[in-house]
C-alpha cells in the first residue's frame, strides 16, 4: 500500500529539514565556541608591561614546550613595537593599549626582544627552561 504525499505534507518535512539544519548547525557552532574557550584558557599567560620605553618585567620565563600567551600593556602614550628575530614576532602596539601575542612551543634557550622605537632602553628576554 503507498501513501499519497499531499502538497501540504511536503511542506512540513522541507520546513522540518530546514529547522533541522539549523539546529546542528547551532549545536556546531556552540561546540566549537565551547572548544576554542577551553584551549585557549589552557594556555598561560605572562603579562609583560610597557613604561617609560621599558619593558617590565625585562626577563619572562616560560616553561619549554608551552605554548605561552604574552599579553603586553603599552601605559605609554606613544606606540611601540615588540620585535624578536628569535621568536619570529613583531607587533605595534598604540600607546595606552593591549595586545596578545602568541610564542611557543620552544626548546630551551634565551629569546631577546626589544622595542623597535627605542632599542636602546625597550630590551628583554624571554628565558625557556
Amino acid at each position: 500500500m503507498k501513501l499519497a504525499v499531499t502538497e501540504s505534507g511536503v511542506m512540513k518535512k522541507r520546513v522540518l529539514a530546514i529547522c533541522f539544519g539549523k539546529y546542528l548547525y547551532g549545536v556546531l557552532v556552540a561546540v566549537l565556541l565551547l572548544r576554542s574557550s577551553f584551549s585557549f584558557s589552557a594556555v598561560p599567560t605572562i603579562e609583560i608591561e610597557i613604561r617609560d620605553h621599558l619593558f617590565f618585567p625585562s626577563e619572562v620565563n616560560v616553561p619549554r614546550d608551552t605554548k605561552v600567551r604574552l599579553l603586553i600593556t603599552n601605559r605609554d602614550a606613544t606606540p611601540e613595537e615588540f620585535e624578536s628575530y628569535e621568536l619570529n614576532r613583531e607587533k605595534v602596539i598604540s600607546g595606552d593599549t593591549k595586545t596578545v601575542i602568541f610564542i611557543g612551543p620552544l626548546t630551551p634557550g634565551v629569546y631577546p626582544f626589544f622595542g623597535e622605537f627605542y632599542p636602546k632602553t625597550a630590551q628583554g628576554t624571554v628565558v625557556v627552561e
